[in-house]
């Protein structure tokens, strides 16, 4: 007997599963979800775990295929949980996690959604299948069904960067760009699959989708965990004790249909019926602004959402205009449980966001990831999310080769390698002197005063990220002064709270020297000033910036604006 069945949440009918199967036998909705045996799972699970590998299928009890087959997997899940320190300093949430999504097989969450589907349509004897796809679901399709030896056919929209469809197309799909956007792509691979009877992936109304993305809650609970320890009770202290995983206060997300926040949340429920949790995270879904139905829906209080007929976004991955009946479960089920937002952004401040991620955490994304970190940048600023909270965002996948309009026109230096020169001084010389004749005319001397070393690193980031500054660095006001007495920097910026001589005292020395009182100077502090200090502060020094309160971008425009 199979471990689970197929439950239509429309007239509740529960049957088995078959991937040909797609719509409940009693009332024909094609809305059903997968429901397993949990109380023998409560029993059995725990003391599986311990001795499983860290992947997907380290949760096949609760996957709707019934016989995993090892020769399918490439690696799929167990992605890390990475903390974002620099990010979250600057923002003053430090409980900031990146769920690493880009260290699949192909470098998108979408090898979950592969892995599992794939396997349950070789498992039924499926020998050829249909997708429709803005790039990442049709390149992870495209590998497993290479694996598996199944024939794909994968309508991708003309919206997608032709880099995307050449890379599924080395797999041996058979890719069929439809010129227009998503949701008529979707037509057209449901027009061909209808008339060749082909197997259609309906994405979140397929079976084997939805489920393949609790992974990511189930693998997020535990690494929690592991990084804060089990979670707490904070009205008695005591918990049963199966309830020993730690569940996020936010689960952030960048969505397109919306598949992937329905399949974490019903991840997170499972946690909770099967005892191991005691709470789920609020749920912020990010779209892109130029194709935000759900976003308009949300503000208006609307329960259906109105479709965008021309989506307006470079962002091809987040063009999906009609949500459907997606956005009315995902608001039900906010509006049911712990809560949560939609959040749009624009396109801008999502390439300023994939920035900000390269250059503060070395982690290069792709535009729809960058969506939901400008999407968390713009929760932080509103007062959304409080200081203390566990936040987890999914880095939904890995940047496609860089398009211009990211990077603007200054992006590299041209450096012209003459033979001649080279004969007559070292290579060294010769390269190096190029270098410091492009660099000369914008070198700026900045003077970083600090004594917490993060906080003197996450400022070095920021200045060396944006332009070519000479730094300096000092760790107490007593070498402050002296640093800036002796290189005599265009600028100083300055932390108030130091041991022996504080910020205070820097500046009272500065404004005493005649050849330092023009240095402008930026104060950088985490000290809630009083009426006092603040007083003390006007007129010696040029800005006032709050750690934990300030964006790089602000940081930038205050050091171009003394040092241009």
């Amino acid at each position: 007997m199979a471990h689970f069945v197929v439950e239509c949440i429309d007239c509740s009918h529960q049957a088995p599963y078959f991937p040909t199967s797609g719509a409940c036998p009693k009332c024909g909705s094609t809305w059903r979800e997968a429901r397993y045996d949990y109380e023998t799972i409560r029993q059995t699970l725990p003391l599986q775990l311990a001795r499983r590998s860290f992947d997907l299928w380290r949760y096949k009890e609760l996957l709707p295929v019934r016989t995993p087959n090892p020769e399918l997997t490439m690696g799929e899940g167990g992605t890390p949980l990475i903390r974002a320190a620099n990010l979250g300093m600057m923002l003053g949430c430090p409980h900031i996690y990146i769920k690493d999504e880009r260290q699949g097989p192909t470098a998108s969450f979408k090898d979950r959604q592969a892995a599992i589907t794939i396997a349950a349509l070789k498992e039924a004897g499926v020998a050829e299948s249909v997708v429709a796809s803005t790039g990442n679901v049709a390149i992870s399709y495209s590998a497993y069904a290479a694996r598996a030896g199944l024939k794909l056919w994968a309508f991708i929209t003309s919206l997608v960067p032709p880099v995307k469809m050449r890379e599924a197309a080395l797999y041996g799909t058979q890719v069929v760009k439809v010129t227009g956007n998503y949701e008529q792509a979707k037509k057209v691979a449901a027009d061909f699959a209808k008339q060749r009877t082909l197997y259609l992936d309906q994405g979140v109304r397929s079976i084997p989708t939805v489920e393949s993305m609790k992974t990511v809650a189930f693998e997020i609970a535990e690494q929690l965990t592991q990084l804060l320890g089990p979670p707490t009770d904070s009205s008695n202290g005591d918990l049963p004790p199966t309830a020993s995983l730690r569940s996020p206060d936010w689960y952030v997300q960048a969505v397109s249909g919306g598949l992937g926040p329905i399949g974490v949340m019903k991840g997170f429920d499972e946690l909770e019926l099967l005892g191991l949790s005691n709470s789920s995270p609020k749920y912020a879904n990010v779209q892109a602004e130029g194709c935000a139905p759900m976003v308009q829906a949300w503000n208006d209080g609307e329960e259906v959402a109105t479709p965008v007929i021309t989506p307006r976004t470079h962002i091809a991955t987040l063009a999906t205009g009609d949500p459907g009946r997606t956005y009315t479960l995902l608001r039900e089920r906010m509006l049911e449980r712990n809560g949560g937002t939609f959040e749009s952004v624009t396109d801008e401040e999502a390439f300023h966001a994939m920035h900000v991620l390269a250059k503060m955490e070395g982690i290069s994304v792709e535009p729809a990831t960058a969506v939901a970190f400008a999407g968390l940048f713009k929760m932080v600023r509103a007062g959304l999310v409080d200081p203390s909270d566990v936040i987890v965002v999914n880095c939904t996948g890995h940047t496609v080769p860089v398009e211009q309009s990211v990077l603007g026109d200054k992006w590299a230096y041209d450096v012209e390698y003459q033979e001649a020169q080279a004969e007559k001084q070292a290579p060294e010389d010769g390269l190096l002197a190029a270098l410091n004749h492009v660099t000369a005319d914008r070198y700026q001397r900045i003077a970083i005063v600090d004594d917490h070393p993060q906080v003197r690193q996450l400022i070095r980031r920021i200045l060396q990220a944006q332009g070519e500054y000479a730094l300096f660095e000092a760790e107490d006001g007593q070498k402050g002064i002296k640093l800036i007495r002796d290189e005599k920097p265009d600028l100083v910026i300055l932390d108030l709270m130091m041991p022996e001589l504080d910020g205070f005292g820097v500046l009272d020395e500065m404004k005493g020297d005649p050849d330092l009182a023009s240095i402008p100077v930026v104060v950088v502090t985490a000290k809630e000033l009083t009426s006092q200090e603040k007083e003390r502060l006007s007129g010696q020094i040029d800005t006032l910036m709050q750690k934990g309160d300030f964006m790089s971008d602000e940081l930038m425009e205050e050091v171009r604006s003394l040092t241009n």
